[in-house]
């Protein structure tokens, strides 16, 4: 049986593509800070209409990557792929500044949606190929790959940790500009370098074009915009309640695993990996969806329910969504020693008990953000320090589950699909992130109330939210019992993935 790689010191690359996602993640951690804000304070959106549209634009910022992973495995290889993606973001963040420039109305409605449509396709380029190229540069069973996506992970989060204070700190124009000159800093800086800094430990360059594209897949490309466009525009040209882009992400997340495990190609050994994963991100869906309530009703509920005074200078709401970048980068070194000194002694936790962890530890921010509003009324105001609390916690948890989630995909999936499990991958965070916006849609009305109309509480399974304590005692209930029945089968899981199997080595289960 071969033993693991064992090295202590990265490759130049890793660096190289922590930096280009990095600004990557600028742009995108930017544009996301203030959209919500945007929608309901320019574009006067509802807050229900708003968080929808919210979790369409983040659910298909992440099913893209399945047809960006598919093209990158057939014609394009990932540097091709990852130019195109940042070509088309830095287009739509264009097109959002146009869109706050026109200060609202219909026009700055179109194009706003035409921006989000760029965004979202160059993001399905880019996010899968990047990603995959990290383990690219690492030779098989390297046990380095864990710690490397965790640094990876870093530069996410560095990302991410300016953009709420720069683009949060000026006009809405003027904050999707600088997210757009993100975009630009990553896509210069990835064409100018990829050459150098993009091979293997053995001297082989990584991520190279399959073969040309042809001319299906073009038009592939074509039409996939054409449909994303109009899902986006469906609601308002049709002036209908149906939630199409729901169906679609949701109807992928239950037909990609039909797809892919009909593969006879695949081996017992690696259709049991393959299985592994989609069971772990079918919990990553309510990870996922409790988590980036950061950009919809933690958003809003910090904008009008959170004091944001400190000493006489009122805190842009937006700047609370760089406490979580901030304290991953604090924090990730910090996991990245324990989970060694946990190895060394062999009692490191298994992946999905590390990610059943995470949930627990999302559930408990929000019985902390719980407590602090039970009672509250409809114009009072809880200190910062509450939802500074959540933040933290729930950054914790995401450290024990998104860079080890990512890390296992890389390491069960077959290198043969690696780019496309990884966009099925993307997939759950998908319809978590469309989930996401569902549940946003249930804040219970907040801040201003017009005394001359009725206020109309949501309900969930037939249970009415009326106040913010029973909005996220929802998520409470839905992460705990996550993380309860994940910790129940995480053993069976450790058994599937049979990390032992070396798929370069004969494979006794194949066909």
């Amino acid at each position: 049986m071969s033993q693991p790689v064992v090295k202590s010191d990265h490759p130049k690359g890793l660096y190289f593509l922590f930096f280009t996602e990095m600004w990557e993640r600028f742009s995108y951690y930017g544009m996301r800070a203030i959209f919500i804000l945007f929608m309901t304070k320019v574009l006067m959106m509802q807050d229900a209409d708003a968080s929808q549209i919210y979790g369409s634009y983040t659910g298909l910022v992440y099913l893209t990557p399945l047809l960006g992973g598919y093209l990158c495995d057939k014609f394009l290889g990932n540097r091709h792929s990852i130019i195109i993606g940042g070509l088309l973001m830095a287009l739509g963040q264009f097109l959002m500044f146009l869109s706050a420039s026109t200060g609202g109305g219909p026009a700055a409605v179109s194009i706003m949606w035409a921006g989000l449509t760029a965004i979202i396709i160059g993001n399905g380029f880019f996010k899968p190929n990047i990603s995959t190229m990290v383990g690219q540069l690492y030779p098989p069973r390297d046990r380095r790959i864990d710690s490397a996506f965790t640094i990876f992970y870093m530069g996410i989060n560095l990302g991410a940790f300016f953009s709420p204070l720069v683009c949060g700190s000026m006009d809405f124009k003027w904050g999707f500009l600088a997210a757009c000159m993100g975009m630009v800093i990553s896509l210069i800086s990835f064409v100018l370098f990829q050459k150098k800094f993009l091979i293997s430990e053995e001297g082989k360059e990584i991520g190279l074009p399959v073969k040309k594209l042809d001319l299906q897949s073009i038009l592939v490309i074509l039409g996939s915009i054409g449909i994303i466009f109009f899902m986006l525009n469906f609601k308002q040209m049709f002036k209908s309640d149906v939630e199409i882009i729901s169906y679609f992400i949701y109807g992928a997340m239950l037909v990609m695993p039909v797809i892919i495990l009909s593969d006879k190609s695949l081996s017992k050994t690696e259709r049991n990996r393959i299985i592994v994963i989609f069971i772990l991100a079918f919990f990553v869906i309510f990870f996922w969806g409790a988590f980036e309530q950061a950009g919809a009703s933690l958003t809003l509920f910090a904008d009008r329910q959170t004091d944001r005074m400190v000493m006489g200078w009122e805190m842009p709401a937006s700047y609370f969504q760089s406490i979580n970048p901030l304290a991953v980068i604090c924090l990730a070194p910090v996991l990245t020693i324990i989970w060694g000194v946990l190895y060394s002694r062999k009692l490191e936790p298994s992946s999905p008990k590390k990610m059943a962890l995470g949930l627990t530890l999302v559930a408990l921010g929000y019985v902390v953000i719980a407590i602090a509003v039970k009672g509250l009324g409809i114009g009072d105001k809880v200190s910062m320090m509450w939802l500074i609390s959540l933040y933290v916690i729930h950054s914790i948890g995401e450290l024990c589950l998104s860079p080890i989630g990512l890390s296992m995909v890389s390491k069960l999936a077959p290198l043969r699909l690696s780019s496309l499990m990884m966009g099925t991958w993307f997939l759950a965070n998908a319809a978590a992130n469309k989930f996401a916006g569902t549940l946003s849609a249930l804040i219970p009305p907040s801040g201003d109330v017009d005394p001359t109309k009725p206020v109309v509480y949501p309900t969930i399974i037939g249970f009415q939210i009326t106040n913010l304590y029973e909005f996220f005692m929802v998520f409470i209930v839905m992460t705990g019992i996550s993380a309860g029945i994940l910790f129940i089968l995480s053993s069976w899981l450790q058994k599937m993935m049979n990390e032992d199997h070396n798929e370069f080595a004969p494979d006794m289960d194949a066909h």
